[in-house]
């Protein structure tokens, strides 16, 4: 999909190369494409070497047992074990399969796709002239993934353990080194085949939004306040872009205020119309009914609160 919606903004824009509007919206397509991908290649390979190198149940073996402590651990965590959150779901549910508190697993789920050192760095690179974006992004993130997960801590459905868990997500069975290179790169090209598409699909939704929506349209939504942030919100939900590609996304929305900005890129890894399907065939109907609204939710407040204060 995603290399289809590439050659034909490639061929239109040589065969129209005189129509302004069409010139614009492949400049967009572009723009973000390229400076997104470097970013992208990066975080999937990263993944694959976690997902090759790191055993599956290291991070829950240390862990503290207890709920209220582990999740705030759990959320930093994210900061140091990089992926796409397409990844972070069945890192998730081997953290729950290998002992740890669900409540802290699913405060991982949310983090570490969310404030990981590329992400982070990408998001510096996509607004250059905002830093405070960085400072704003890494604190609404990380304090909306400890609070689901206290939340879930006292109100959440219990998650049960899978004990016929697959073993070919296992790390522990490649003892020598091409096994694991063979694990490194069927991870990382798994990500970025699925990762890459949502990249083209959010950059081409991104510029058809600024060539076709009309300016003052735009501009009505971008000064209404709340409901800016709340539109944004549910923009992340549909695009569903990849954490290391989002802010490449959301700098190109330059007509909406930082803070509408901040909600898009805090709700986005956290919870969008893939990761709903993800979580619904990972954790089941009854545990994504509850938790999806409370993340949603919990992420545009804190977006907010965060925003306000920094931004």
């Amino acid at each position: 999909m995603g290399g289809l919606v590439t050659v034909t903004a490639v061929t239109l824009t040589v065969v129209f190369a005189d129509a302004p509007g069409l010139r614009t919206w492949c400049t967009i397509f572009l723009a973000v494409t390229v400076q997104a991908f470097p970013f992208l290649v990066l975080g999937v390979l990263i993944s694959g070497a976690v997902a090759a190198f790191v055993p599956d149940g290291a991070l829950a073996r240390v862990l503290p047992r207890r709920a209220v402590l582990a999740v705030p651990l759990a959320g930093v965590s994210g900061a140091l074990l990089p992926g796409c959150e397409c990844s972070s779901v069945p890192v998730a549910r081997r953290l729950i399969d290998s002992g740890a508190p669900p409540a802290a697993a699913l405060t991982f789920l949310l983090a570490a796709p969310a404030i990981n050192p590329v992400v982070i760095v990408a998001t510096a690179v996509a607004f250059p002239n905002n830093p405070r974006m960085v400072l704003a992004r890494f604190i609404a993130s990380l304090l909306a993934a400890i609070i689901v997960g206290l939340i879930w801590h006292r109100f959440g459905v219990p998650i049960l353990k899978q004990n016929d868990t697959a073993p070919d997500g296992d790390n522990h069975g490649g003892r020598g080194g091409g096994l694991r290179l063979r694990r490194l790169a069927d991870v990382a090209g798994h990500d970025f085949l699925h990762a890459g598409g949502f990249l083209v699909l959010g950059a081409a939704l991104a510029a058809t939004l600024n060539v076709v929506v009309p300016r003052s349209a735009l501009d009505a939504v971008a000064g209404a306040g709340i409901l800016t942030v709340i539109a944004l919100a549910v923009l992340a939900v549909a695009l569903a872009v990849c954490s290391e590609a989002d802010a490449f996304v959301a700098a190109s929305l330059s007509q909406f205020p930082l803070t509408a900005r901040l909600a898009f890129l805090v709700v986005g890894p956290m919870i969008d119309v893939k990761l709903i399907a993800m979580q619904v065939g990972t954790f089941g109907r009854q545990v994504t009914s509850r938790f999806a609204p409370v993340t949603f939710l919990t992420a545009v407040m804190t977006a907010v609160v965060v925003g306000t204060v920094v931004l």
